[in-house]
């Protein structure tokens, strides 16, 4: 983190501009970038991606998560954004759906297998799933059917069973956060 007297200018007296002492506020960390977040600590954590952030992958699933749309990573673990206010996250990382490829683009094994098994109807719980797996495949690199039947998604299309099999195409593959 920056220290706080090297976030500011230094200002001219001639100028007129009084510079402003740094805000008081919430660090974290999306997608692999430092945010700080100055407004309402009780903001939930998905209305900050997807309206300041403008990380809208990340979808609204109900108000307490109830259907893993609005599964993100929290440390590597998935949890509902819509639950999680931001005053409990300083210091934390958040790694959103968009954050799953890396940083050359290559796509994370399992977006690269729901592709290859065309595991996307709407599309709508398509980020939800892609949280839920990778959180699932780290946890238990060759996950069987119940394991991924106790995932929290709900998907309308009808895509459980691709979604299934790309979950096992990816497991065993090179996996990252």
């Amino acid at each position: 983190m920056v220290p706080v007297q090297a976030q500011v200018l230094p200002i001219s007296q001639e100028s007129g501009i009084v510079a402003e002492k740094v805000r008081d506020g919430i660090d974290l960390e999306v997608n692999g970038e430092h945010f700080r977040h100055t407004g309402d600590a009780q903001m939930p954590l998905l209305w900050y991606l997807r309206d300041v952030l403008r990380l809208t992958g990340t979808k609204y699933g109900g108000e307490h998560g109830e259907n893993g749309a609005d599964l993100v990573l929290l440390d590597g673990k998935a949890v509902s954004a819509i639950t999680v206010p931001l005053a409990g996250l300083a210091g934390k990382a958040v790694t959103t759906v968009e954050g799953l490829a890396a940083n050359d683009g290559s796509l994370h094994p399992l977006q690269q297998a729901f592709i290859d098994e065309d595991a996307i109807g709407c599309g709508y719980c398509t980020p939800g799933w892609l949280i839920a797996g990778v959180d699932l495949l780290r946890r238990k690199p060759h996950p069987n059917d119940g394991d991924i039947d106790q995932l929290p998604n709900l998907c309308r299309c009808g895509c459980q069973t691709r979604v299934r099999r790309a979950i096992k195409r990816a497991a065993g593959k090179a996996g990252r956060p």
